[in-house]
């Protein structure tokens, strides 16, 4: 069990293009707070494509501010995921170079699952090169 949570504080979707076919393509902006090994509040802006069977891959990026191992500053996170049948499997890694004031030099990674739940556990592994 994973001992890093977030918390979804805001989910703000908006269509840009709809078929017949139930396939859609929407923007997201998501207000996150985290806490555990990361402390700390995000902004992600997704790219959904929807399939026409209610699945959907997604794309994104945030910009969190926060603390990690008592050093802070800010970063920017890359995400990829998907949904199918009501469960989220996302990934995400710290864009390089990204890393601002104490947190100069950090590398990240982490992934979580969820079904639609606005506290969510994941994974996540870092480390200061510096």
């Amino acid at each position: 069990m994973s001992d890093n949570e977030f918390t979804i504080d805001s989910w703000e979707e908006s269509s840009y293009f709809e078929d017949t076919d139930g396939t859609k393509l929407a923007r997201v902006k998501v207000e996150k707070v985290y806490r555990g090994a990361l402390e700390g509040k995000g902004e992600l802006n997704y790219l959904m494509s929807y399939n026409d069977d209610g699945s959907a891959d997604f794309i994104g990026l945030e910009r969190v501010e926060g603390s990690i191992a008592g050093k802070s500053g800010s970063f920017v996170l890359s995400h990829e995921g998907t949904y199918n049948e009501g469960t989220v499997n996302s990934t995400f890694t710290l864009l390089e170079k990204s890393a601002s004031e104490d947190l100069k030099g950090l590398s990240a990674s982490g992934s979580y699952t969820t079904s639609h739940s606005m506290v969510v556990p994941f994974d996540l592994t870092y480390k200061f090169t510096n």
